[in-house]
């Protein structure tokens, strides 16, 4: 097994480096539609882990009623979501973690390379989980300066659909 600090392939001393994923960095409002339901979001992103990966940190923001300890329903949504790069398999890597709990977190996803269609650009991180694939389509349009996401998954029947849209739009100056 070699030591990537000595190979420069990746490792401490090899910072990622992304202009596409510095737009991402600040503070974003994101309206959502999941499964049919609108939500809202706040998310923050940084750069974390000497720079080796990018923190996005999404917290549920839906209005809702307010409810007693008793009153039950469903807990506010919460997501750490790490991207970072493999510079030996020449991809991204995303892990996403969120409050779903291990079985839905257990997932690496990876991505290819960022196409580029006029001002749009955009990475799909593929998904292999045990309920089957999942396609998560990070979107920057650099002439409104909004990022969009759209997750698709496929079903038992082999049937796509569309799990969520998403558009974030930024709080304040990175």
């Amino acid at each position: 097994m070699s030591d990537d600090r000595h190979t420069g392939i990746d490792g401490e001393h090899r910072p990622f480096q992304d202009a596409f994923l510095d737009n991402m960095v600040g503070d974003w409002d994101v309206r959502s539609t999941v499964v049919g339901q609108p939500l809202r979001h706040r998310c923050r992103a940084a750069w974390v882990l000497n720079h080796q990966f990018l923190r996005i940190h999404f917290e549920d923001a839906t209005p809702r009623p307010r409810r007693g300890p008793k009153a039950g329903g469903d807990p506010p949504y919460e997501a750490f979501v790490f991207i970072g790069y493999d510079n030996m398999s020449e991809r991204y890597v995303v892990h996403w973690l969120d409050g779903f709990g291990g079985r839905s977190s257990e997932t690496l996803g990876f991505g290819g390379r960022v196409r580029r269609n006029g001002a749009n650009a955009s990475i799909t991180f593929v998904f292999e989980g045990p309920s089957g694939p999942l396609h998560n389509i990070l979107s920057w349009n650099s002439r409104t300066k909004r990022w969009t996401m759209v997750i698709r998954q496929k079903d038992g029947r082999g049937v796509w659909s569309t799990f969520a849209t998403e558009t974030f739009e930024r709080r304040t100056p990175p």
